[in-house]
């Protein structure tokens, strides 16, 4: 039975009861993050928490916690769902009115729930085994203010799913201009010539925190070429290789777009020497 938090409470997930006037629900108003956790060691806890209190900060909604309490309920969660490896959701709606209102009301707490869920092992850094993923392409149809991590995710739902009808793992979307932003759940890279590229953070595209952590992790080794820019559809179609990110899925080697192979078709050396990297100092976040 999994056990959750909910507004200073643990209890079994199916006795959580929230209103239905709460503003999560009706309006998808609030701010999420999910945390890895791997046998009691967490990726990157300290970037997806200030993340989490920008955007609530973003949205106005007022959560006086910081990461002493945060990591409080993820290590209690962690102990209480049997350890292992673990995501951790965490979820602030901005709390439950007394009516259904666009506008922001005032003396309404702010929900707080965090469940966990399992998560595989992710897998190991090596071109000959890892699993390569089939991605579709499309049209980004969301809203202007994709670089906050709202709860509000439907626009993401219904591109990841057109990805999912086609028999694929992900898509790829490209805004008005041609170009590349990220993917329905993930960021999004290319390899061309030895050069990771990936697109330039803007209203567009999420922070990922895996993704803030790969080019840190990359510029400190100095061994890659890195670019921020614009890339094109044309170039996603030409590159080399091509990689999702995200918590769950860490760094992803995509071989197959709208069908049709990256490079050779199969998982590429530099992926190989990105994850290799990553792996080794994931936990230093």
């Amino acid at each position: 039975m999994s056990i959750v938090y909910l507004n200073g409470s643990y209890l079994p997930i199916e006795e959580a009861k929230i209103s239905p006037l709460d503003r999560g629900f009706l309006f998808g108003d609030g701010i999420y993050e999910v945390i890895p956790s791997y046998g009691g060691k967490t990726v990157g806890f300290g970037p997806h928490i200030d993340r989490m209190k920008n955007g609530l900060s973003a949205l106005g909604i007022q959560l006086d916690w910081g990461h002493d309490e945060w990591r409080a309920v993820c290590e209690a969660l962690c102990e209480k769902n049997g350890g292992g490896n673990l995501g951790i959701y965490l979820h602030v709606s901005r709390g439950a009115d007394t009516k259904r209102f666009h506008a922001f009301p005032e003396g309404v707490e702010p929900t707080v729930f965090c469940m966990t869920f399992e998560i595989p092992v992710p897998q190991e850094a090596n071109r000959e085994t890892a699993h390569g993923y089939k991605v579709s392409i499309g049209e980004d149809l969301r809203w202007k203010r994709c670089n906050i991590k709202s709860t509000a995710l439907l626009g993401n739902v219904l591109h990841f799913q057109e990805g999912h009808a086609a028999g694929n793992n992900e898509i790829l979307l490209f805004n008005a201009e041609g170009n590349l932003t990220e993917a329905g759940a993930c960021n999004a890279y290319i390899v061309k010539d030895g050069v990771i590229v990936t697109p330039a953070l803007d209203y567009q595209i999420l922070p990922g925190i895996t993704r803030l952590m790969i080019l840190d992790i990359i510029r400190k080794d100095g061994s890659i070429p890195l670019e921020e820019r614009n890339i094109s559809r044309e170039e996603v179609l030409n590159a080399d290789e091509v990689w999702i990110s995200s918590s769950s899925k860490e760094i992803a080697p995509v071989i197959l777009v709208d069908g049709k192979p990256v490079g050779d078709g199969k998982v590429g050396e530099v992926w190989e020497r990105t994850s290799r990297l990553y792996s080794a100092t994931k936990f230093d976040y």
